[in-house]
């Protein structure tokens, strides 16, 4: 019988190193990372222990609301949502908790808005769900913000930021298989589909401004796919994102779990593995892409994003020294730079 990624030995204290850059550029506190972590004696008891957490913050922030300190419940409800989300990070088989978890933090997410960005507006059909932030302004350029296999739109807080600094409006999305649409969808390699109807919603609401899209690990493969497929598409980048994927055999447990799960069976993760390769139409990203990587992201099976750079014709590869999966360990080194390269790009 195959021993379950949950089981592997050694997994629990590997797990936890390997999420503390991930977890703090998602807005943990990183002692309370420790001291949540610190006491667990297995890898199944990961998702509880975030949950209890993140029920802890949603305490704080009603307390707050109560007594009328509208900011502070807001940023409690934030790190709320952060908690919840970082509770599904792994492939646990109590799938219903899973469910639960990314419902909690879509909800906390939108009280959080609710109270610090009024002006938030809430976008989604059956496929994707998301926040369309900063138009309020008067911004002349939107950014879709795509998670990961295993991510949400609850966790890059820190692109959605500079990105609002930078004077563009931002739409942070969950997809199929995504966040809080993973329980009643399941991914899909044809990204360029679900980003149509995005640009669709997002053109309706804001009229034809020029449209980026930056993607995160896995989300670098359906931010370059679909700006391979959507022409109205101005600029991409790309973080830690995939250039291929060689083969099933090739990935780590951890990946084939919960792409299986993600997917909906083996087989259908098998196929979307085959699927996930940009030598097809890498040429045809015409539009300016920025493809980062962390110099020290090394993931079984996973071919990073240099000859991405070097085939697209308006390709430019960064890749930062002493960088992990995500970056989080560098962020310094690359988010202004890529944050300023887009805004630059939209001419926002």
């Amino acid at each position: 019988m195959t021993t379950s990624f949950l089981q592997l030995p050694g997994i629990l204290p590997d797990f936890i190193a390997q999420n503390r850059s991930r977890t703090y550029g998602a807005g943990l506190d990183p002692f309370a990372y420790e001291r949540v972590t610190g006491p667990l004696t297995a890898l199944k008891e990961w998702p509880t222990a975030f949950i209890r957490e993140g029920l802890e913050r949603t305490a704080v922030a009603e307390k707050c609301a109560a007594d009328g300190a509208d900011r502070s419940a807001g940023e409690a409800y934030r790190r709320a949502a952060c908690w919840f989300h970082c509770a599904v990070l792994l492939p646990h088989p109590d799938r219903a908790l899973a469910a639960d978890a990314a419902a909690r933090a879509d909800a906390a997410m939108g009280r959080a808005l609710a109270l610090l960005e009024p002006g938030a507006v809430r976008i989604e059909d059956a496929s994707y769900a998301g926040w369309l932030r900063g138009a309020e302004r008067g911004a002349r350029a939107v950014v879709v913000v795509v998670p990961g296999l295993d991510s949400s739109k609850e966790e890059f807080h820190d692109v959605t930021e500079a990105l609002l600094a930078r004077g563009c409006a931002v739409f942070t999305m969950d997809g199929p298989g995504q966040g809080v649409r993973a329980a009643t969808t399941t991914v899909t390699a044809d990204y360029d589909k679900v980003m149509a109807r995005v640009v669709d919603a997002l053109h309706a609401r804001l009229g034809p401004v020029p449209v980026g899209v930056v993607g995160l690990s896995l989300g670098g493969y359906y931010a370059a796919w679909s700006a391979a497929h959507e022409p109205r598409i101005r600029a991409a980048a790309t973080v830690s994102g995939p250039y291929r994927i060689t083969g099933w055999d090739d990935t780590v447990p951890f990946v084939r779990e919960t792409l299986t799960q993600r997917a909906g069976s083996e087989r259908a993760a098998r196929d979307f593995l085959t699927r996930v390769d940009l030598r097809p139409v890498a040429r045809h990203i015409e539009v300016p892409l920025l493809v980062v990587d962390g110099a020290d992201d090394v993931i079984p099976g996973v071919e990073n994003g240099e000859r991405l750079a070097a085939q697209a014709p308006g390709g430019t590869y960064w890749s930062v020294p002493g960088g992990d999966h995500l970056l989080g360990n560098v962020r310094e080194l690359w988010l202004p730079g890529l944050t300023d390269w887009m805004a630059t790009r939209l001419g926002a």
